[in-house]
């Protein structure tokens, strides 16, 4: 048997040309269904309800959570049963405060975002930044000047650090 090498680098090559090419896929058009579906979705009021509620669902777990971990007080004193009831009610007006400050949070943010967006007519960070700013004084507007603007300076900072994180714009 003699070896070729002339021949195992023509089959070799001929072999790197043979391989399979990926599959071109057409281009297609977005359906009527699909098209409708966008156009609900660019709908501010929408796209701020929405977020309004899934915001208020994550507040009702996380106030869930956070109150099943408070200890009573007079623990050592209560029976068994008036531990559990403290512990329920304690868990309920938990949930509810964080399900409703959530969702007021998520509605202001969403909303002011997609305003800004929608008047920019660009989808950068600034209008995560603007919206932060919006979003954090009026949630602390109630503590005055000062409150509103540490709100503001607070809650557009850590907008820009979640969209960093998150990498939406680029």
């Amino acid at each position: 048997m003699s070896s070729n090498p002339d021949g195992e680098l023509q089959n070799a090559s001929a072999s790197t040309q043979d391989a399979p090419k990926p599959p071109i896929e057409p281009i297609h058009l977005p359906t009527i269904e699909e098209i409708r579906g966008q156009d609900i979705w660019n709908n501010c009021a929408v796209r701020s309800v929405v977020s309004g509620v899934m915001g208020g669902g994550l507040g009702l777990f996380m106030g869930l959570f956070l109150g099943a971990l408070d200890n009573p007080i007079m623990q050592d004193e209560m029976t068994g049963r008036q531990q559990l009831v403290y512990q329920a009610k304690q868990m309920g007006r938990r949930s509810w405060s964080s399900c409703k400050a959530f969702a007021i949070m998520g509605f202001i943010f969403s909303a002011s975002e997609c305003v800004i967006e929608k008047a920019r007519a660009k989808h950068d960070i600034t209008n995560t930044v603007v919206a932060g700013c919006v979003t954090g004084g009026s949630i602390s507007a109630r503590g005055g000047p000062k409150a509103a603007c540490a709100g503001c300076a607070g809650f557009a900072a850590f907008s820009v650090v979640i969209e960093k994180f998150l990498e939406r714009h680029s």
